[in-house]
């Protein structure tokens, strides 16, 4: 899935979209994608200006974008329609800094989806060293218009 066909998924955009690829996807179970990390993100402006490290909220933010992706992949009927939010965070660890240069490998897995709240495992790797991981729980609302 390239960046034309996220953005048919996601109502994210610059600078706050934070996947660039969809790189495999089992919907109903995983998805693997990937953002590139670029020294003229604009939050290593302050983040930190001598040492860049991509913040820890955007990683997460990062991942609930891949569950969104996977979502949608596994059941546009249901969210079609509706807004997709993040509502919960469980097990949030971080094991390492993200940099500029580097390419953050997420992977989202379902859990369950009960009524309008969805579940999943997610990871994030950078050359295969986890970077983060959690699990996610985003709701699908109606749209307001």
């Amino acid at each position: 899935m390239d960046i034309q066909q996220i953005k048919e998924y996601l109502p994210h955009r610059y600078p706050f979209l934070l996947v660039d690829r969809v790189l495999e996807c089992e919907p109903g179970k995983r998805l693997l994608a990937i953002k590139n990390v670029t020294y003229n993100e604009p939050f290593f402006q302050g983040h930190f200006p001598e040492i860049p490290i991509m913040p820890g909220v955007l990683i997460i933010e990062a991942m609930a974008q891949a569950t969104g992706l996977l979502a949608g992949n596994s059941s546009p009927d249901v969210l079609k329609g509706k807004t997709y939010y993040l509502v919960g965070l469980d097990k949030v660890r971080f094991k390492r800094p993200v940099s500029p240069g580097d390419q953050l490998r997420m992977e989202a897995f379902f859990l369950r989806h009960k009524r309008n709240i969805w579940a999943f495992h997610c990871r994030a790797e950078v050359e295969g060293e986890l970077v983060a991981s959690a699990e996610i729980m985003c709701a699908a609302t109606e749209q307001d218009s």
